[in-house]
């Protein structure tokens, strides 16, 4: 497994964390915010990019 794989995996596990803290309190800006953390940290697993060249590469478009 190499590092943008484990970045990933990581981003998504925080992602889960934040989602599921949300719900508990009912916080919708956690939920999002978590939401958007699992999206990023599935890139990052899929393409094998850091979290600020998919940032880039996305503004870029």
């Amino acid at each position: 497994m190499d590092n943008r794989t484990i970045e990933g995996n990581l981003e998504i596990t925080k992602a889960k964390l934040k989602q599921k803290y949300g719900e508990l309190i009912k916080d919708d800006g956690t939920i999002l915010d978590g939401q958007e953390d699992e999206i990023m940290g599935r890139l990052q697993k899929k393409l094998g990019k850091t979290k600020e060249a998919i940032i880039k590469e996305i503004e870029n478009l």
